[in-house]
């Protein structure tokens, strides 16, 4: 299979480029190269260039925000088939956060002069950067309204439900999840501290909407979804 072969889908599939023409795609696709990142590699820092926009093909990349003082949100992991770095490439600024590779990684990169060209070249392009912003202003705005308003509990749930997604549930029976991601990871993701998302976990599980194993989660999804909807924390089931 060639690269070209193999990086259409995952075009398709982006939220960025699936609704420009075929014709456009396989053009795009015929531009980007393939990159290979090591565990823990930094791929860009905030205030660098946005030269590149990236897709993985492999492996996890960490988005995040530090501060001075060594404090560190992370805002995404994007996986397999995820598209960043993006938005500097878009509107001209420089990156607005940090890429670092959680695990060996291996991505495709498009230059920002190669997009550009392809933009002016393709007219559907252009209409699927356009519809990829507005998606991305909604998502920005859905999670601020998730943040302000509900607990941590019911994020962690909202996240838990994403996550469970085109999953199969078979009645009367928990959800097996495998996550992926380190309470650190998760914590961070969830804009808490490792302890209260532990916290959060233990009330999840005292609600009996998940069981924890070591190496996963069992997630009941009705119960999930009640908290997820819920302003208040979790009632803890009666035994």
């Amino acid at each position: 299979m060639s690269e070209v072969e193999r990086i259409f889908p995952l075009l398709a599939a982006s939220p960025l480029f699936g609704v420009a023409e075929p014709e456009a795609l396989r053009a795009c696709a015929a531009g980007f190269r393939r990159v290979d990142f090591a565990k823990n590699e930094m791929l860009f820092s905030r205030g660098d260039p946005a030269d590149h926009i990236y897709i993985v093909l492999e492996g996890r990349v960490r988005l995040s925000i530090g501060t001075a003082e060594g404090k560190e949100l992370s805002f995404q992991i994007a996986g397999p088939g995820d598209l960043f770095g993006e938005i500097g490439v878009l509107d001209g600024e420089t990156r607005s956060a940090e890429a670092t590779a959680v695990d060996a990684t291996t991505a495709y990169q498009l230059e920002k002069a190669e997009f550009q060209r392809l933009r002016r070249e393709h007219s559907s392009l252009s209409e699927s950067v356009i519809r990829f912003l507005c998606r991305r202003l909604r998502t920005v705005s859905d999670k601020l309204e998730i943040i302000v308003l509900y607990s941590l509990e019911a994020r962690l749930a909202r996240f838990l439900l994403s996550a469970l997604e085109g999953q199969p549930e078979a009645a009367g029976r928990r959800i097996p999840l495998a996550l992926g991601y380190s309470q650190s990871e998760l914590a961070q993701l969830l804009g808490a501290s490792r302890p209260k998302l532990n916290a959060a976990l233990g009330s999840l599980e005292k609600a009996g909407a998940i069981k924890r194993t070591q190496d996963r989660l069992f997630c009941d999804r009705a119960l999930l979804t009640n908290i997820a909807e819920s302003e208040g924390p979790p009632a803890v089931r009666k035994q």
